[in-house]
């Protein structure tokens, strides 16, 4: 598996920019992928040095349009901190 397969996007939300100061950042992944992949993907793409990851499943919300419900698809969320004296990623600095 390719580690751009592995990461899928960041996740940009107001609690993973207030986590960036700690150098933690947040990204959908493959539901499939552990935490092992997803630490050397990470560390392939943008050349950094992970100190611990942690996952998490979000489930989909039930979502309705008149009498017609469905819902949307499950996905998990991987936050990876860096170590101290690793460089940031550079994909997040402009948006802090």
């Amino acid at each position: 598996m390719n580690a751009h397969d592995i990461i899928i996007r960041p996740i940009i939300s107001e609690k993973s920019m207030d986590q960036l100061a700690d150098k933690k950042y947040t990204f959908e992944v493959k539901k499939s992928a552990t935490k092992v992949q997803i630490r050397q993907a990470i560390e392939e793409i943008f050349n950094v040095k992970v100190v611990s990851v942690t996952t998490s499943v979000v489930l989909g919300k039930v979502k309705r349009m008149g009498a017609t419900s469905g819902k949307r698809a499950d996905w998990k969320k991987a936050t990876v901190k860096l170590a101290a004296d690793s460089k940031t990623i550079e994909f997040f600095e402009g948006l802090a």
